[in-house]
């Protein structure tokens, strides 16, 4: 009897095992988590006892998470507001108060090592010409988000904008507003039901369930999980990960997810393809926050790595006033580093230059307080500043493929060449 075709035999998975050398790699790893956890054990400072030693300044604006029916109420109350305005005829017409989210009321907390709204307010008028689109635009945004939290759904930023197209025009126009909500309600951007498409992955050794159904990432195939817009439907986190690899590109992130490096070196590997968004920070967050191990960070060495980083760390200034459930503070910065560029031996032809705007983007982070606080990271920017060199996590390539999950990232953890 002949063997059936190679085609139509079924492959098994390879079984990948723990590294020989773990012990060894992970030591200084294990001595990091130990340091976060005693951390957080001696972490009781309340924000009253904060404000009294003048670490944050007064009337900083922060939004909570709050049930459905809590934004609900929230929402009827500014629509009540606003009855109540037009019932009362002022002749200064109505108009809607709003947190200023401009750039020059976004504040960086030292003690929170995070970027806050202030205290500053402004206000949207409805019998002000150059203001009337904008709050009618509010209006409609909160009548249709009303509808989504009544119904108990989630719906995408594009669905909202399909809504009303003549009224909104662009998706930019309804995106915008939604922040602008969040911050009148004061609750988080995900309270509202209004969720971007999935963007993030997660592959390792991590397990929940989400919306009820379980879920464990080292089943999901080479592609990982994708992380869902709506974070607050999972629950019960598991791990045993020694770590949190995080990547910047998604190249790199397929590489440790082909070659089972969360195996190899027991871990959770994440990405967000670039610019984070708002649920694969939110993911990493809560990671951090429930399992209290060490987040281990691998960008490209050029300005827009670092920038990335810092958003994941300090927040971005968009999106200020929802920074505690959005930031992961004390990411350790494994590489792609420019002092790793002479210290294993990166050919030239894989060191690109920079550009001016480069350049100009890395003098400009050099003045930013949380760039500031870390005098290794300071070292870095002035090499990459000075050599006026860049290069990718993909430049590693160039010693064979799988050099960076074979050499690169063992020899990192060994070391613990972090910072």
């Amino acid at each position: 009897m002949s063997s059936p075709p190679a085609a139509s035999r079924k492959r098994k998975k390879a079984v990948v095992n723990k590294a020989d050398d773990l012990d060894i790699v992970m030591k200084k790893c294990r001595k990091l988590k130990e340091e976060l956890r005693l951390k957080a054990s001696k972490s009781t400072s309340s924000r009253e006892e904060e404000e009294e030693l003048g670490e944050i300044p007064p009337g900083i604006m922060e939004v909570t998470a709050m049930s459905t029916t809590e934004v609900l109420e929230g929402i009827e109350a500014i629509a009540l507001s606003i009855a109540s305005q037009v019932m009362r005829c002022n002749p200064k017409g109505f108009s809607m108060e709003i947190p200023s989210r401009a750039s020059s009321n976004q504040v960086y907390v030292k003690a929170w090592d995070r970027i806050v709204l202030g205290s500053k307010r402004s206000s949207r008028s409805f019998t002000n010409v150059k203001e009337s689109r904008k709050s009618a635009i509010t209006l409609r945004a909160m009548q249709l988000i009303h509808a989504v939290l009544d119904k108990r759904i989630h719906i995408t930023k594009r669905d909202l904008f399909y809504t009303d197209v003549k009224l909104f025009v662009d998706q930019a126009e309804s995106d915008g507003v939604l922040d602008d909500v969040a911050t009148m309600i004061g609750c988080t951007r995900s309270n509202l039901n209004v969720v971007a498409s999935d963007k993030g992955l997660v592959v390792g050794r991590i397990q929940f369930e989400e919306d009820g159904d379980p879920i464990d990432c080292t089943r999901m195939g080479v592609g990982g999980k994708a992380i869902p817009p709506y974070i607050d439907k999972i629950e019960n986190i598991r791990s045993d990960a020694e770590f949190v690899l995080l990547v910047e590109k998604e190249a790199a992130y397929m590489r440790m997810a082909e070659d089972r490096f969360y195996h190899k070196y027991p871990c959770i590997v994440i990405t967000a393809k670039g610019q984070p968004d708002v649920a694969t920070r939110m993911f990493l967050a809560r990671i951090y926050n429930e399992l209290q191990i060490p987040v281990l960070a691998l960008v490209d060495s050029d300005p827009y790595g670092l920038k990335i980083l810092s958003v994941y760390m300090s927040g971005s200034k968009n999106m200020s006033y929802d920074s505690a459930s959005l930031t992961t503070p004390d990411i350790k910065w494994l590489g792609l580093r420019p002092s790793d560029l002479n210290k294993y031996d990166l050919p030239e032809q894989c060191r690109l230059d920079m550009t001016e705007n480069d350049i100009k983007t890395g003098q400009e982070l050099m003045k930013e307080e949380f760039i500031q606080k870390n005098p290794e990271w300071m070292k870095e920017l002035e090499i990459m500043v000075k050599t006026k060199k860049k290069a990718e996590i993909q430049a590693l390539s160039s010693f064979g493929f799988q050099y960076v999950t074979e050499e690169y990232l063992p020899r990192k953890l060994r070391e613990g060449d972090w910072i």
